[in-house]
């Protein structure tokens, strides 16, 4: 880096930097949301369009293929994923006659006044009791056959949502396999036929189940996407500072072990209850506008995981509306954005312009009932929580793009200190990117107090609680 006066730096930065937030963006992650229906309460699917539209939401995903909703979405420029149910896949299956009318009459019909860019083919097929896997990818292909027919097949894909449950390891990420009886019979065709049609796997993961099954080991900051001190996969030497991320990695490891790195993965449910059973660890209104809250701005601000960071996912919460005739616990009535009259049930930011006021106000760990909260493991241990100093460094697995336009922001628009990175200051030396980036990560993220959201810049950066070392330089802890 070489400045020869601080206005023509300050311009070159802000140049680059607006040229580099433009293609970020472009590249960035989406978040749509998931519209269940299983209530007697709630608002007409015409007022439900406009609730979808006044909070900026593109993308929707439906359960079914309802008339009524796929009317309502007509010229919306709302972009819709449909469902054909599980208990069709048979006639689907056995039939491609049937999947021809059912494409022609639920798809053809709306299609492209009404955005269809997904079909769904069943929902977490394998824990159907009913047991239709073996339907799965004759139905599958029998739809995607009939969206060819139709010339539809180049703008509407075709999958089907998996649940974590479809791993037989899970943990850690890099360990990460299908279950073995599924494996030649289900995932080997289903992967070919996705990469053949240049589709995605779509996976449901919900970071909740595992913390309230686990809340003794697992640390709810991160489950929550909070400060902390992350967990080391002891198989590939990768830092997870989430959940999240570790669940999206797990499924990624397992179709690589399958020779299927080339295919990308949707994430079509994810969430958090506001509300549960006294036993449901973890089920409140802040947990639930934390982890949503901060999962927004996570993939809307860019950068894919520790394994695939160049993957920007696109994410489905669950769900538009608490559901009150849904069975189970009390956590699966109460899933929802807004309750049945329109209210939101907390106030989160769901596009990149709300992101900008937005702050973690729920920022911090209650006690946990029925156990005491600790950290995540890491690397094989329970590591203490995150306490006293910490620093923000680059991540150097997020690519040298990220990483400078994160640079170029902190020393520009971020009024970072960058003075001691330039050609003879006491921290030019090492010259390299990683070592730049990461004083100008700190020198921001002290700045800016620490706070929750600060050390990410797009995922090229990250939280440490040692003191970080490039040649002599000392980095500053405080506010700047």
């Amino acid at each position: 880096m070489e400045f020869n006066s601080p206005s023509s730096f300050s311009f070159i930065v802000f140049s680059l930097f607006l040229l580099v937030s433009i293609s970020n963006l472009a590249d960035a992650g989406a978040i749509g949301v998931n519209y269940g229906r299983i209530a007697n309460n709630l608002p007409s699917a015409v007022k439900v369009v406009q609730l979808l539209k006044s909070q900026g939401l593109t993308k929707v995903k439906v359960f079914d293929s309802d008339p009524a909703v796929l009317h309502a979405l007509s010229g919306s420029g709302i972009k819709v994923t449909v469902d054909l149910p599980n208990e069709l896949l048979f006639s689907a299956a056995k039939r491609p006659s049937f999947a021809f009318s059912w494409v022609k009459r639920n798809v053809a019909a709306y299609h492209p006044s009404t955005e269809i860019e997904a079909i769904a083919v069943g929902n977490e097929v394998f824990v159907d009791p009913h047991n239709t896997t073996k339907f799965l990818i004759p139905a599958m292909e029998n739809i995607h056959q009939a969206l060819r027919k139709l010339n539809l097949d180049s703008s509407i894909k075709v999958s089907s949502p998996i649940a974590l449950s479809a791993l037989q390891n899970s943990y850690p990420s890099s360990a990460g396999s299908f279950r073995t009886e599924l494996i030649q019979p289900v995932f080997e065709p289903l992967l070919n036929f996705l990469r053949q049609t240049g589709s995605y796997l779509m996976v449901n993961a919900y970071p909740f189940f595992a913390y309230e099954s686990n809340s003794d080991v697992i640390s709810l900051d991160y489950a929550l996407f909070r400060e902390n001190p992350g967990v080391v996969d002891a198989g590939n030497g990768l830092r997870y500072f989430n959940l999240f991320d570790a669940q999206i990695d797990a499924v990624f490891a397992a179709m690589s072990a399958l020779k299927y790195d080339d295919i990308n993965l949707v994430v079509t449910e994810t969430g958090w209850p506001s509300k549960g059973d006294e036993n449901e660890v973890g089920a409140t209104v802040n947990n639930a506008a934390a982890y949503n809250g901060n999962l927004v701005r996570r993939i809307l601000t860019g950068g894919g995981t520790p394994l695939r960071p160049h993957a920007d996912l696109a994410v489905y919460l669950f769900a538009l509306f608490n559901e009150n005739q849904k069975f189970g616990p009390t956590s699966e009535r109460n899933y929802g954005l807004f309750y049945p009259d329109e209210k939101k049930v907390y106030d989160i930011p769901l596009t990149v312009e709300g992101l900008k006021n937005y702050k973690d106000d729920s920022n911090r760990s209650p006690p946990v009932t029925g156990g005491q909260q600790v950290a995540a493991p890491v690397s094989g241990g329970v590591s203490k929580s995150t306490t006293g100093n910490t620093w923000c460094v680059a991540n150097p697995d997020a690519g040298k793009g990220r990483m400078q336009a994160g640079l170029d922001y902190a020393c520009g628009e971020g009024g970072a200190d960058c003075r001691a990175i330039q050609p003879g200051a006491t921290c030019y030396n090492p010259n390299t990117l990683d070592a730049h980036a990461s004083f100008a990560f700190n020198s921001y993220y002290q700045k800016k107090g620490r706070e929750m959201g600060t050390c990410y810049f797009g995922g090229a950066a990250y939280v440490v609680t040692q003191p970080p070392k490039y040649g002599e330089c000392e980095f500053p802890t405080g506010a700047n």
